[in-house]
């Protein structure tokens, strides 16, 4: 197999997805799509999290939106829920985004410039809760019903 480098590898996954911009991610979220944000605990706290989004750490997405894994969260296991990725930047989610089509998820897409776009577009952020779900990614959207 011929090595890639990280800029063939985005691209290559980048080619797959329907990118979606802040303002198109916020009207699917009020669309039904499910908007799960891969950062960890400490940059939530931070920087805030997009209100009715379901914080799942990029280190266990994979075992949460699989419906067929033990460590499942049943929240993120509709397949025909739309499952749209948010990171700080729009980089690792694009590469997670693609994985996740490999599982199943074929409407899996990011967000393009992630987090920090969405604060640049001035959209609705919602101070973070001040303890991580244990284990991480099993919890619920937050603020509970928090769709804006």
């Amino acid at each position: 197999m011929k090595r890639l480098t990280v800029d063939e590898l985005l691209e290559r996954a980048r080619s797959r997805l329907e990118r979606l911009s802040p303002s198109d991610a916020l009207a699917a979220q009020r669309a039904g799509a499910l908007l799960v944000d891969l950062r960890s605990h400490d940059e939530r706290v931070r920087e805030g999290v997009i209100p009715g989004s379901l914080h799942v750490p990029r280190s266990v997405l994979e075992w949460r939106l699989d419906p067929t894994s033990p460590h499942s969260n049943p929240r993120a296991c509709n397949l025909e829920q739309r499952v749209v990725l948010v990171c700080a930047d729009g980089y690792s989610s694009s590469l997670a985004a693609a994985t996740l089509q490999e599982l199943g998820r074929d409407d899996a897409t990011d967000m393009v410039g992630g987090f920090r776009a969405w604060r640049r577009d001035d959209l609705p952020v919602v101070d973070a809760p001040a303890e991580p779900d244990d284990p991480p990614g099993t919890g619920g959207p937050f603020p509970p019903g928090g769709t804006p």
